[in-house]
């Protein structure tokens, strides 16, 4: 029990939530940060799908790296991706639709996601499962984590909503004040992630050095 949570692995899951986080201190998964984050509900589904399909590749690759042919790796842990990407796409179509839609292409990109598939060429083909799966769950909350927060900020002021439910006051609207459309633009998200990075770098900036 001691080795399962060792301070290696412990480190390989709260390192990426914090003082390595993919987006905020590696600057990946920029794209798909930008693209779904206009609402919150998308935001959080998308972070859970990559959560989902960067621990499991994570897995898999590690139990079969040592029967991997190097000159073919790149192509196995696609393979494994894609399966896993697939699966997860047909069961947010199952059960969220409305979200599938608002996440169209996206969902399909994680294949391509650098942060997936930097984790599984520096991490999984170099560790076991287990460190892999907490490598790959730590990761995924981390990318997760910075959607959240755009998606927060956007959809609150973009809307007025969270979760598509109402959360301004109508005797806030009946003053004057009214929802920011920039909120809503590709635009603003750069902007807001931008300034998250800003944040996240000068209150870690000892740990990051």
């Amino acid at each position: 029990m001691s080795k399962l949570f060792s301070v290696e692995n412990k480190a390989a899951f709260t390192s990426p939530l914090n003082v390595n986080n993919p987006v905020a201190v590696q600057v990946l998964g920029i794209c798909s940060a930008l693209a779904v984050t206009s609402q919150l509900k998308p935001a959080i589904v998308m972070g859970l799908s990559v959560t989902v399909i960067t621990a499991f590749s994570n897995v898999i690759i590690s139990l079969l790296r040592k029967t991997i042919p190097n000159r073919i790796r790149i192509i196995v842990q696609l393979v494994v991706v894609a399966a896993l990407v697939t699966i997860v796409s047909q069961l947010l179509k199952a059960y969220v639709y409305d979200v599938s839609v608002q996440l169209s292409v996206y969902v399909g990109l994680i294949i391509t996601n650098c942060i997936l598939m930097g984790r599984l060429e520096a991490f999984a083909m170099q560790n076991g499962p287990w460190p892999s799966f907490l490598d790959g769950i730590g990761n995924g909350l981390g990318y997760a984590a910075i959607l959240v927060i755009v998606g927060f900020v956007r959809e609150l002021f973009g809307f007025g909503t969270l979760f598509g439910y109402n959360v301004i006051p109508q005797f806030m609207y009946d003053a004057g004040y009214q929802n920011n459309g920039m909120m809503v633009m590709p635009a603003m998200s750069l902007i807001i992630v931008g300034l998250v990075i800003w944040a996240h770098r000068a209150y870690n900036k000892e740990e990051v050095k």
